[in-house]
């Protein structure tokens, strides 16, 4: 009888450092939401990967940043929260802005971990030489058993570095199917596709303080999915900012959205939005807890 093999990986690292884009380049699908926008991140994502007889259960948490604001606290509480559990933790590092103090203070709060990795990663944006320097501080700041140079987005030095991380995964019975697949509910997974292309299309002017609610899927008699979500602002002039002059961004963002649901999904569907403006919405527990956030 073969052994099988289970465990989880806690991917952490500050925001922007490319966990997301790992993560998808991972799955070789999109799983995560990506943004140039900071701390889009939001649900504890869990993406399984199998490795031969390996079952890699990555767990793609929030990024890391000094919380101001509630939403911001669940966020940063449900990164340093995926570690408690995990049988390891791969800490990105945007090789681009080199080991800053929010990279030396997660490597201090890791260090006792017994099973610390680090992918190094945009190593392609980055000259040679100062690549070195930066192994060598990771190095010193806690005890990796590896340090990856990668560049997710060009898939360079992934799959050696799946390879490493399947080999210290614990003997188990598989804790999901042994396949390729994310957890993330269906429902949630429409509004984090939504919610990437309002921040692709309104990058500068609107806070990340938004949401995007999936209340409503249905299946016509043609088998079109029809599919009603709100996007949550926060105030009158950020719903005019989103619904743009003569509804024209609104349109743009429902199009780019409802063309990605469709090739993610190969179904034809019909997206309709609607912008709803809830000053008070970071202060319902059901917002947190429908994404997998803690609300205290």
């Amino acid at each position: 009888m073969t052994n099988t093999y289970s465990g989880f990986i806690a991917i952490i690292g500050p925001t922007n450092a490319g966990k997301s884009t790992l993560i998808n380049q991972i799955m070789e699908r999109k799983v995560s939401i990506v943004s140039h926008k900071v701390q889009t991140t939001r649900t504890r994502l869990r993406a399984i990967k199998m490795v031969g007889n390996k079952q890699l259960i990555f767990v793609d948490t929030p990024g890391v940043f000094n919380p101001k604001r509630r939403l911001d606290r669940a966020m940063v509480g449900a990164a340093m929260a995926a570690m408690d559990d995990a049988d390891a933790v791969l800490l990105v590092v945007d090789a681009q802005k080199g080991i800053t103090q929010t990279v030396r203070d997660l490597c201090e709060k890791i260090k006792n971990h017994q099973n610390l990795f680090v992918a190094l990663n945009k190593i392609d944006s980055v000259e040679k030489n100062k690549l070195l320097p930066m192994v060598a501080e990771l190095s010193g700041l806690s005890d990796f058993k590896e340090i990856f140079m990668i560049s997710a987005l060009k898939n360079d030095g992934v799959k050696q570095m799946l390879k490493s991380l399947a080999d210290v995964m614990p003997k188990s019975p598989y804790l999901f199917e042994a396949k390729d697949a994310s957890d993330v509910p269906d429902m949630l997974y429409l509004s984090e596709l939504t919610r990437e292309k309002v921040y692709k299309y309104i990058h500068q002017e609107l806070p990340y303080h938004i949401n995007v609610v999936t209340e409503q899927v249905e299946t016509d008699k043609d088998g079109v999915l029809e599919i009603y979500q709100k996007i949550v602002v926060q105030n009158e002039a950020h719903k005019k900012i989103v619904v743009g002059r003569g509804g024209e961004q609104l349109k743009k963002i429902g199009t780019a959205a409802r063309h990605d649901i469709q090739n993610q999904w190969g179904v034809n569907a019909r997206l309709h939005l609607f912008v709803r403006v809830e000053p008070n919405w970071e202060n319902v527990a059901e917002n947190y807890t429908d994404q997998g956030l803690d609300f205290k």
